[in-house]
């Protein structure tokens, strides 16, 4: 009986996997199919033109740059503000202390919650203080989007960090700021890979910008200026009944998955890198 229960779970297992790939491959295949077709030189490399929306001439080029102003924004920002709350809960506080386990289930709640509630709540304090949707809106909700995975991902990280360490960075006469230092080079794979996960959810999000982004057809040269991005794109490209812009969606939606793919071999890249320097 336990030998063929044993072979049932591995079957379900290969299953489940065989049907993950599935789901990958088709979601791939699709996009790449689709939007090979559609992409050209002029879609990476021009503005949308007067009848671009109708199916005439132009690309998409301010989404591509949109996104990319508002991904790395974003990303600068939401280290900047999280690698000092990881290093706070985890060296400056105790291990089992209160604000630290309070601290963390804040951060577990804030992670799940819907981007589009991220976006409601921005646009509805930007109503309130009279600002416009514009990059720098985009780039504020998108910074308090990824900050609950910064935290999550870099704090599950710096956990396993071992104590005794600290403890002899400290019987060595080391400062706090001097450990710190230490703990930066071990959780560096982490930092990586919180990276890696914060860009691929900024980038691809569309619910979070729709309202605090706006949508412009031209290279934004201010804060104060609506943005396109790659996400928003792809939605109002999609939602032409004409077919040759709907092919430009799926062009829109391949160039965002390159630049995915590209960031997700780079983050691997330097997790390979920065692991090298892990006490085993």
């Amino acid at each position: 009986m336990k030998f063929f229960i044993e072979k049932l779970m591995r079957v379900l297992m290969i299953l489940s996997l065989l049907l993950v790939f599935g789901f990958v491959f088709s979601i791939v295949f699709t996009i790449f199919s689709k939007g090979w077709s559609a992409m050209s030189w002029d879609m990476i490399t021009k503005l949308p033109g007067g009848g671009f929306y109708i199916g005439k001439e132009g690309g998409f080029l301010n989404a591509i740059v949109g996104s990319l102003y508002i991904v790395g924004a974003s990303t600068l920002l939401g280290l900047l503000i999280s690698i000092p709350v990881v290093f706070y809960l985890n060296i400056y506080l105790k291990k089992k202390s209160k604000l630290a386990y309070v601290t963390r289930l804040a951060y577990d709640v804030l992670f799940g919650v819907p981007s589009i509630v991220y976006g409601a709540f921005a646009f509805t304090i930007m109503v309130y203080l009279g600002v416009k949707a514009s990059l720098l809106g985009g780039i504020i909700v998108v910074t308090l989007l990824i900050i609950p995975i910064f935290v999550r991902s870099m704090d599950e990280v710096a956990k396993e960090f071992p104590r005794e360490i600290l403890d002899a960075t400290y019987s060595l006469g080391a400062t706090r700021l001097e450990t710190i230092r230490v703990v930066v080079r071990q959780i560096a794979p982490g930092i990586a890979t919180a990276t890696l996960l914060s860009i691929g959810r900024a980038i691809g999000d569309a619910a979070a910008v729709i309202f605090t982004a706006g949508y412009t057809d031209s290279i934004p040269t201010s804060l104060s200026q609506p943005v396109a991005t790659l996400p928003l794109a792809v939605f109002f490209q999609l939602s032409s009944p004409i077919a040759e812009v709907q092919d430009r969606a799926y062009a829109a939606a391949l160039v965002l998955t390159v630049i995915v793919l590209i960031l997700s071999l780079l983050g691997r890249y330097f997790t390979n890198r920065f692991s090298k320097n892990k006490l085993k």
